[in-house]
């Protein structure tokens, strides 16, 4: 389908059926659906304006945007989907379901939103990232995204050479602790209940990374309201000015259980992702999977480039279904009566 490249600004969703709906409009979805606006196909964003980097103070490890705001990027992104005749909707996803009508290489998906909207799609891209969860520790939430980190790559330059905690929460938290250490001299690992083997701790002793095997029973917060240190529960107060923790990341499923895409469990009990295959496919002909949905780790950049390559994709698996609708009604039309 040809589109215009007039913005598009309003909520109304098309009723006819459209290309590609792109649900999730952070890095991933944004830039999948930029590059199907560039190649002509209708595209319309779904996002319910709640990404999972919004508390943090700007995006790093991103060349050229380097420290860029999130929702300034977020901004623009939505800008350059509409400058190619995309539409950006602020709405939620309540179910999605395969319409009936849907013909062998070219199916049909029926996408409602929770106040009652529907549109048609012939594609879907699910890019509704993850949500993060966080230990249950008092005071622990409240500094999430600045002075609880979990990425040293996204905020380790922003808190190097402080005072720095790692509240372990399974293995993966030993890997965690030699990442932060690169980007501080004082670092406390807290085994938080955790096993830790003897050549881990000899390890840790010859990188002055002290261990203490105290549980964590509070985050204090000083009288600026930043972390001040931690209670454990011996009562003992411990001064840190960073946390830095292994959240479990869970992929953002909701309103999405119609289409039975398979889930699976991340490596080392991190969580719950999207499986995929190359370019985002999935084992559901016609949805692909992009971004932190289906690859945790990945950051802001790497979701994008995720995002660009589902879009081409979709934009190929369309341009064959279109070649072949084309080959038939010829055929038909000439066959004889």
């Amino acid at each position: 389908m040809t589109v215009t490249t007039t913005p598009a600004a309003s909520d109304k969703l098309p009723s006819e059926t459209v290309d590609a709906v792109v649900i999730g409009g952070g890095a991933a979805g944004l830039n999948g659906a930029l590059m199907l606006g560039r190649s002509r196909r209708s595209v319309v964003v779904i996002d319910s304006g709640t990404p999972r980097n919004a508390p943090a103070d700007g995006v790093h490890g991103l060349l050229g945007l380097d420290g860029i705001p999130p929702a300034e990027l977020l901004h623009r992104g939505r800008e350059e989907v509409r400058g190619y005749g995309g539409l950006v909707v602020n709405g939620e996803v309540n179910s999605v379901a395969r319409a009936a009508s849907t013909t062998a290489g070219d199916p049909r998906f029926t996408v409602t939103l929770t106040d009652g909207r529907t549109v048609t799609a012939r594609r879907l891209l699910i890019a509704t990232g993850l949500r993060d969860v966080l230990p249950d520790v008092r005071g622990l939430a409240e500094h999430w995204g600045h002075g609880v980190v979990h990425c040293p790559y996204c905020h380790g330059w922003e808190v190097r050479d402080e005072p720095i905690g790692v509240l372990a929460v399974n293995a993966a938290s030993v890997h965690h602790a030699l990442l932060f250490r690169q980007l501080t001299d004082d670092l406390v690992y807290f085994t938080h209940g955790t096993e830790l083997d003897e050549p881990t701790r000899g390890r840790f002793a010859a990188r002055n990374i002290r261990i203490d095997d105290t549980p964590v029973a509070e985050v204090m917060a000083d009288e600026e309201g930043d972390i001040a240190g931690v209670r454990l529960t011996d009562g003992r107060f411990v001064s840190r000015r960073v946390l830095a923790v292994a959240t479990k990341m869970q992929a953002r499923t909701e309103g999405l259980d119609g289409l039975g895409l398979p889930l699976e469990d991340v490596p080392g009990g991190m969580g719950r992702r999207f499986a995929s295959g190359t370019a985002g496919t999935t084992e559901v002909p016609g949805v692909w999977v992009a971004g932190n949905v289906t690859d945790p780790t990945a950051q802001v950049g790497a979701s994008a480039a995720a995002g660009a390559l589902a879009g081409a994709h979709i934009n190929a698996d369309l341009a064959v279904a279109d070649t072949e609708a084309a080959f038939v009604a010829v055929s038909r039309a000439d066959a004889p009566l």
